[in-house]
């Protein structure tokens, strides 16, 4: 049976990705935004792989590439976590589950400053730049499965 997904749906989402050694360092995409949809992300499970001495690049750093609503700014990686300070090493996991949301969508672009005009414009997504959750691995050998699980409103 096929899931609906048309405008005022909400579904629960999984995807699941091997970021494997030698590979490019990132940003690697879980969730790509869709205009009109907001994401409420419940929980990702970071699988530490590789099995070599740790090192300070030995991390994965999560982050939305997005609007900076503070700063009016476009395309602003915007930190959620990172593995450094778990302490996470080879065979560890690491797993978020603080909730938090986003939309698919930046809004028309603002001047600095925040207020209810904003906080609309926001809401509304009214311009043509996706924003994403991602990841970015500390070093190109580094080997890490990820489990993202979240909540897909469609607000089309």
């Amino acid at each position: 049976m096929a899931i609906v997904s048309s405008a005022g749906t909400e579904i629960i989402r999984s995807a699941h990705f091997k970021l494997a050694g030698g590979g490019a360092v990132g940003p690697h995409t879980l969730i790509q935004g869709v205009q009109h949809h907001i994401y409420t992300v419940l929980s990702i499970v970071c699988y530490c792989a590789y099995t070599s001495a740790s090192n300070a690049n030995d991390e994965l750093m999560c982050e939305i590439q997005g609007y900076d609503s503070f700063g009016g700014t476009t395309n602003q990686a915007i930190g959620i976590f990172t593995t450094t300070e778990a302490k996470v090493f080879g065979r560890d996991t690491y797993v978020w589950n603080d909730k938090f949301s986003f939309n698919g969508y930046e809004p028309v672009d603002f001047a600095t400053g925040l207020d209810a005009t904003k906080q609309d414009a926001i809401a509304d997504q009214g311009s043509s730049v996706a924003q994403k959750l991602q990841v970015e691995k500390g070093h190109a050998n580094d080997t890490w499965d990820i489990s993202v699980t979240y909540i897909d409103q469609n607000n089309a």
